[in-house]
């Protein structure tokens, strides 16, 4: 019985509304969303591949994007570390976006991608700190040189017979 008691009372403390308002309440039918159209839109397929499209809305949201196929050289390697070039056709793409935040804060977008990867482009985007590096010098020392100390020697000398011939004369 005391088992039935407290099942019947959770039964009813779930089945309680909620004071708190629901998040969906705001979103019901009465709330009218900002109607946005596309005021202008264009798209055009080439036969060799390329193509360039763009639209525009009524929200300033605009979108253009280009593309072209290309010839890129590719260096692969294989299993046993040879390497190989071959051609082949890939896509590179440009484009740029334009829209406004509700803040009302204007964004730009520009990108390019192609065998040098993606590439955007913008104001808003976060930028990497420039560190400048000092790269370290080693200490600059004035070395006197040792020097070997300078002995001045005299060079004997041979002494130098000359040949006389017993009377005072040199023989030649």
């Amino acid at each position: 019985m005391k088992l039935f008691v407290i099942a019947a009372i959770l039964a009813v403390a779930a089945a309680v509304p909620s004071s708190y308002s629901s998040y969906e309440k705001k979103y019901e039918k009465d709330y009218k969303y900002p109607e946005i159209t596309v005021t202008g839109q264009s798209d055009e397929r080439n036969i060799d591949g390329s193509s360039k499209w763009n639209y525009a809305q009524s929200d300033y949201t605009t979108r253009d994007e280009t593309q072209e196929q290309k010839k890129f050289t590719v260096t692969t390697v294989d299993d046993y570390g040879k390497e190989y070039t071959k051609e082949v056709y890939g896509n590179t793409n440009k484009g740029s976006s334009y829209w406004v935040s509700p803040e009302g804060e204007k964004f730009t977008l520009t990108w390019a991608a192609d065998n040098a990867g993606f590439q955007p482009k913008g104001d808003h985007l976060p930028v990497a700190p420039v560190h400048v590096y000092e790269l370290p010098v080693a200490p600059v020392h004035e070395y006197v040189l040792p020097v070997a100390p300078v002995h001045e020697y005299e060079l004997p000398v041979a002494p130098v017979h000359i040949p006389f011939n017993g009377k005072g004369f040199k023989i030649y």
